[in-house]
């Protein structure tokens, strides 16, 4: 078996790294070196088909009793990004914002809506997350992918994309390990402008003070935006334990301080059954809950 060059820690405390800083302890957590460090790790470890993927750790609840197997994270090991003629090529360790300040700096105002974003490319590629009226899969020309161990190089063509949900047309939904994204190319300095604009709207409007994961719920298919209806409950401000929604945004859930993954997973089906109960309409998580619940002895 060919040496893996990055670090690996064991007992991870997951809190550590999930953005809500809160959650259980993951069995190993492996931070690859570079792209070629995590293909071997994909093809040659027997426990990549189950591993878990993670880059900045936002959008991911990590429940109290831990996470057993693998946490790969791929900042900073897979942060190569460049520009190829009409194309910026970035791998799943950058985070969005980074990349919209690079696009910027090239004249492609079309990428300025990931200055909104929060997490990594990765992250944005596996769930086409988008904001203000544009989403990651739009741009994507190709993309490199881990299945099954293999890597492969795939178009845009062959993945079926919807409002944040990525996979193959054959159901199987894999690692992005790097693409290719394509933006129209503009004046540097009306890009920029963009951006600067993007970053203070979002301090101005979400709670980036406190630990939270961004939006927690997908907007309805109708187009409601899923704050809307939950500040419409009057649920500004409710709280488990440690964990609140959020008196700035109604789609974000904080955490004030000392909550755990239980806290925060209750609180999300309470406001999902209040919600429900009061309009009619079951909200969908955005973000993706993982791990064990934890058990009294």
């Amino acid at each position: 078996m060919t040496v893996l060059r990055g670090l690996w820690k064991h007992d991870f405390p997951m809190s550590q790294l999930a953005s809500w800083r809160a959650g259980g302890v993951a069995e190993a957590l492996f931070i690859p070196a570079d792209l070629t460090d995590v293909g071997t790790f994909c093809h040659e470890d027997p426990r990549a088909g189950n591993a878990l993927f993670v880059g900045h750790g936002s959008n991911l609840l990590v429940r109290d009793g831990g996470i057993g197997g693998v946490v790969v994270r791929t900042a900073p090991g897979l942060c190569a990004m460049r520009q190829e003629d009409d194309l910026i090529y970035v791998e799943a360790g950058v985070g969005c914002p980074k990349l919209a300040k690079f696009a910027a700096a090239a004249g492609f105002a079309d990428a300025a809506f990931f200055a909104g974003v929060p997490g990594t490319i990765g992250g944005a590629l596996s769930m086409n997350a988008g904001c203000h009226g544009s989403e990651t899969w739009q741009h994507v020309k190709q993309a490199l992918v881990f299945n099954d161990g293999k890597r492969a190089l795939h178009d845009a063509c062959d993945f079926e994309t919807g409002y944040r949900s990525v996979r193959f047309k054959n159901g199987d939904t894999p690692f992005f390990a790097a693409a290719w994204l394509h933006f129209v190319q503009g004046n540097i300095t009306v890009a920029r402008s963009r951006v600067r604009d993007l970053l203070r709207r979002r301090a101005q409007t979400q709670p980036l003070g406190e630990p939270s994961c961004g939006s927690v719920f997908r907007n309805p298919p109708d187009g409601t935006a899923a704050a809307a209806l939950i500040e419409s409950c009057g649920l500004k401000g409710r709280a488990i334990g440690g964990a609140m929604v959020s008196h700035k945004h109604a789609n974000f859930i904080v955490n004030t301080g000392g909550a755990n993954a239980a806290d925060i997973e209750n609180l999300i089906v309470l406001v999902q059954s209040e919600v429900a109960a009061q309009t009619g309409v079951m909200l969908n998580t955005e973000v993706r809950i993982v791990g064990r619940k934890k058990t009294d002895d």
